[in-house]
């Protein structure tokens, strides 16, 4: 395999190319969207908006590439700077993780998909505990789970039901 020495973006040249990752995401091209956001991330190792921008495109890889882009998605909370920010993008990593769940429609997953969606509301909920003033996006994600459950019919495990009444 040829190995290229990658070129590096110029400082000044960092807030476009945050924007064109933002238009490959909306263009459902996120694996572009990932490749701009890695090279920011080279020019500039703290921007958090690039890490979030990342974060988003790797999810939106979750149909096809669950565990790896889940796993890469996660290891990107660390190195967020806000708590706030660390506690919703893990509840929208969870959501969107039960979403690929429920979509894949196999044997057990809508009881696979519950579980993630109760994880994400629970980060939603430290997010929400945490959020600045006049910032209500982790109540209206908490909602959206809460209404994917409700309108699906979405239910624990058998083996979690029993669980959860020995508790």
């Amino acid at each position: 395999m040829t190995a290229f020495e990658l070129k590096s973006l110029h400082p000044d040249a960092i807030p476009a190319a945050l924007e064109k990752a933002r238009q490959y995401r909306v263009l459902n091209e996120p694996g572009e969207a990932e490749s701009i956001c890695l090279d920011i991330l080279v020019a500039q190792p703290e921007n958090d908006e690039a890490r979030i921008v990342l974060l988003l495109a790797l999810t939106d890889q979750f149909g096809s590439q669950l565990s790896t882009k889940f796993l890469e998605a996660k290891g990107l909370l660390e190195r967020l700077s806000d708590e706030y920010e660390r506690a919703y993008y893990s509840g929208v990593i969870n959501e969107r993780r039960a979403k690929a769940h429920l979509y894949r429609a196999s044997p057990g997953s809508s009881h696979v998909a519950y579980e993630w969606f109760v994880e994400a509301m629970q980060e939603f909920e430290k997010a929400e505990s945490v959020r600045p003033a006049g910032n209500d996006d982790a109540i209206l994600r908490w909602n959206t789970c809460a209404r994917f459950i409700m309108t699906r019919g979405l239910e624990p495990s058998p083996e979690e039901r029993v669980q959860m009444m020995l508790e």
